[in-house]
This record gives structure tokens, C-alpha cells and sequence, in this order.
């Protein structure tokens, strides 16, 4: 079937099986591997991208289905830009260790703050625990996360 994509802000016309995934067309079709591709059944967050600003699972969502934009890590900053905000809280509290779970720890820590379930350290550990890390690096996560809602506070009061 033909599809219109709208991913990073960019259009993409593409011609795929209805029931090809959406983790299977970033990867395979258009070379967007930054999402990573864990257990394939939805338990392990590796594939978390942002649909329509929504953190989904992409190994669970047919491409059909899509209708809204998709953000993937590699549309959060563009060469030679600043990384974005979780980007770099990740990198200055070394919340990674192998980095293969990274992408889909920043896009669901986006949508975490993005609906609201971020206001303390339990609320992150429980919003965030379908991420699944095998370096345990949790506590630098949250630790990430905190840092990016507390600058947004301090952004909000200062202003």
C-alpha cells in the first residue's frame, strides 16, 4: 500500500505491506536505526518513538495506522545544533551506559514530562518502567529526567 509520512518534519512517500510495523519501515525502509529494535513484542521500550508528541511502541504499531508526525531521536537535534534538553541531561548525569536502550529512554522521558508524570522520583521510575535497561543505569535516568523538569521550573519562574 502507499503511505504519507510525515517523520522529523520530513514528508516521505512509501510503499510498504499493511502490516509491516512501524520500528520495520524506520529501519529497514528508511534507514532511520536509531530506534532499536529489543525483544519485538513491546516489553522492552527499545523502539519508543513519539507519535503525534504520544510515546508508542513501533514494534507494536502497523505504519498503516500512522496519521499523526513521528519523532524519532534522530529528529530531537539537527548537525551542529545543541543537543536537546534530555539529550544532554542523558550525556552530563551519564544516564547510559551501553547506550542501546538510550533512544527510547529519551523519548519516553519526553513524554513522560510531556504528560505530566514527572513531578517526583517515584512518578519517573513508575511512568518510565516500561523502559527497560540491562545496565541498570535507572537512577542516572531519573536523576536526567529530574534535572530537565527542574530547568524548565526554574525557565518558568525566572521568566
Amino acid at each position: 500500500m502507499r503511505l504519507s509520512l510525515v517523520i522529523n518534519g520530513h514528508p516521505y512517500e512509501l510503499s510498504c505491506d499493511p502490516r509491516t510495523t512501524l520500528l520495520d519501515t524506520l529501519r529497514e525502509a528508511l534507514g532511520l536505526t536509531g530506534t532499536k529494535k529489543g525483544c519485538d513484542l513491546g516489553q522492552c521500550g527499545a523502539c519508543t518513538v513519539l507519535v503525534g508528541g504520544r510515546r508508542v511502541l513501533s514494534c507494536l504499531m502497523l505504519t498503516a495506522t500512522v496519521d499523526e508526525e513521528v519523532t524519532t531521536i534522530e529528529g530531537l537535534s539537527k548537525e551542529g545544533e545543541p543537543l536537546h534538553p534530555l539529550q544532554q541531561a542523558f550525556w552530563d548525569h551519564d544516564a547510559f551506559q551501553c547506550g542501546y536502550c538510550t533512544p527510547g529512554q529519551i523519548l519516553s522521558a519526553i513524554g513522560c514530562i510531556a504528560e505530566g508524570h514527572a513531578g517526583s522520583a517515584e512518578d519517573i521510575r513508575d511512568y518510565m518502567s516500561g523502559n527497560l535497561c540491562r545496565c541498570a543505569a535507572y537512577p542516572r535516568i531519573v536523576e536526567a529526567i529530574q534535572s530537565v523538569v527542574s530547568a524548565r521550573a526554574d525557565d518558568a519562574i525566572s521568566s
